[in-house]
């Protein structure tokens, strides 16, 4: 059974899509980007700046669901520019304890609103 996630603690949809599906115990959440979901701007500063944010609206999706962070067992991470990639992985080390989930960082020509980096997880329980 497909049930459909949504919290305020995270920017809404920006078009035809759920912030998260859960699917029995499997979760996917739509890719944050490094918005305020107050504000629906982008937080000040650069690439570190953007992946906290992004990695607060995975939270607060996650919370919603009912997960952590620690169910987390695939990430994507989509970058405006691979030259940050060292960046982005300074904050995303941060976010895991013991064991980190599979991933793929991709490089792409454009984000999003033009964002510097989007982050898409898979959690399980």
């Amino acid at each position: 059974m497909k049930k459909v996630i949504s919290t305020p603690n995270a920017p809404a949809a920006i078009g035809p899509y759920s912030q998260a599906v859960q699917v029995d115990n499997m979760l996917f959440a739509s890719g944050q980007l490094g918005m305020d979901p107050v504000t629906g701007s982008f937080v000040e500063g650069g690439v570190k700046e953007q992946t906290v944010q992004a990695f607060k609206n995975i939270h607060a999706i996650l919370a919603a669901a009912g997960y952590t962070i620690n169910d987390v067992v695939k990430t994507t991470v989509f970058l405006a520019d691979m030259g940050d990639f060292a960046a982005v992985n300074e904050i995303y080390a941060t976010q895991f304890e013991g064991a980190f989930p599979a991933r793929s960082a991709v490089a792409v020509k454009t984000l999003p609103k033009n964002g510097l980096v989007e982050i898409e997880v898979i959690a399980a329980k």
